[in-house]
């Protein structure tokens, strides 16, 4: 055993163990049985420090502060912690609404200058007690998705979005309780964990009305409210719209999409026009068109280029001209006759409608609640806002502006041009 040398005049004293016996414990009081007694570590470990025991007050301000945050969050909602207890499942809402006065359904977080649908539908959904009030200032914490992104003054009969909600009782009613009229949820169903509206949605049914004085020849009164859509006029329009069906590339329809880009390819199942119906004197058709997707501007673009042919501003070949490379000039009818009416689900259907755990995306049960929703509140709009503002003869005054014949003219000269010396630029 090791000892300590003395100093001068001192005599070396045996090293003592530490500390001495009678301050040793009792080996029995280091049993396992102990509940307040840690056991000892293995000779050579190094101890670990007790961080919380010797951070002082510090710690003691560091659990102050969680205890404070955790009651600040129960206080977000009202019955907070009842709203806990209750499962939150993803689901599917079945929504209606006239898109007449907003902009557009997708909100712009942080902007309260354009109000949109998803505004209404996200404030309505925090007051029913649905979701907490933190996933509506972040929709991405409700995995919120849209099926469909309708823009400015569009409506919808068949709109669907997919999120996470508390499953409160009688949920329907007060959402709606806290929408206004003009918006309803119509239906909701239970769905798959990592279901997204828009990514499983297969197909999208749009309707657009319009005026049937909207076909009527350019050479009669552009808002002759006593015209009547002729037989021969319906089969033509048909005939036309039915040269959509198929894949094609509409890039001259939007402006978002250049002529070379694949994306700007669409496929369109359907497209036909309907028998005219009057609605207060006034005379209106119904166009739909079904097509897996569609770009910003397209089904506006593509009824609106069928209507300057059919009045004889625009050749039938415009429409084949339209689907090359070459820049053609569309026109874009309003936007108020626009209206979402279905989405479909049809392979997600095939894979889990049957599987006894969730239900198929279908609507059947909530068809008659959309054609009332759409009789009651998107028809009517559509009506009286023609009459009042008259977009669909304001529209039609425009189209002797667009020159028509401007690719055609080009591909002429095209052909006919002559390669440029060596060293001359264009």
């Amino acid at each position: 055993m090791t000892v300590r040398l003395p100093g001068p005049g001192l005599q070396p004293t045996p090293s003592r163990a530490w500390p001495p016996r009678s301050c040793r414990p009792c080996p029995c009081s280091l049993s396992p049985m102990a509940g307040n007694v840690e056991a000892a570590a293995p000779v050579g470990a190094r101890p670990e420090r007790d961080t919380k025991a010797r951070s002082g007050w510090r710690g003691g301000a560091r659990i102050w502060e969680e205890t404070e945050q955790r009651a600040k969050k129960l206080k977000s909602g009202p019955d907070a912690d009842q709203y806990r207890k209750l499962p939150k499942r993803k689901v599917v809402l079945l929504m209606g609404y006239s898109g007449k006065g907003y902009h557009g359904m997708q909100r712009n977080v942080g902007s309260s200058q354009f109000k949109t649908i998803e505004d209404d539908l996200v404030a309505a959904l925090v007051q029913s007690g649905c979701i907490p009030e933190n996933h509506g200032e972040d929709m991405r914490k409700m995995s919120f998705q849209r099926c469909a992104r309708t823009d400015k003054g569009v409506s919808a009969a068949g709109q669907v979005v997919s999120l996470k909600v508390w499953l409160i009782d009688d949920i329907l009613e007060k959402i709606n309780s806290h929408l206004p009229p003009h918006i309803r949820i119509l239906g909701l169903k239970r769905v798959t964990g990592g279901f997204n509206s828009k990514n499983k949605c297969d197909a999208r049914t749009y309707l657009y009305m319009l005026p049937t004085f909207a076909f009527a020849h350019k050479d009669r009164d552009a808002q002759d409210e006593s015209y009547r859509l002729s037989a021969d006029t319906l089969r033509r329009v048909n005939a036309l719209l039915a040269r959509y069906k198929g894949t094609h590339n509409f890039h001259n329809f939007t402006s978002q999409k250049g002529p070379r880009e694949a994306s700007a390819r669409r496929y369109v199942l359907d497209m036909f026009c309907e028998e005219p119906f009057v609605r207060e004197g006034m005379e209106f058709a119904v166009i739909k068109v079904k097509g897996q997707s569609f770009m910003t501007h397209q089904i506006r673009k593509m009824v609106g280029l069928v209507v300057a042919v059919v009045k004889g501003y625009a050749p039938e070949s415009l429409l084949e001209r339209s689907w090359g490379e070459a820049k053609v000039d569309v026109p874009k009818a309003p936007g108020l006759g626009l209206v979402l009416e279905r989405v479909h689900f049809d392979k997600y259907n095939q894979r889990f409608g049957s599987d006894g755990l969730h239900e198929p995306l279908d609507w059947t049960r909530e068809e008659a609640g959309a054609a009332a929703f759409k009789e009651q509140h998107i028809y009517p709009t559509i009506v009286s806002t023609e009459r009042q503002e008259g977009s669909m003869a304001r529209w039609l005054s425009t189209l002797p502006v667009h020159d028509f014949d401007a690719t055609a003219h080009a591909a002429a000269g095209l052909g006919a041009k002559t390669p440029s010396p060596p060293g001359d630029s264009d």
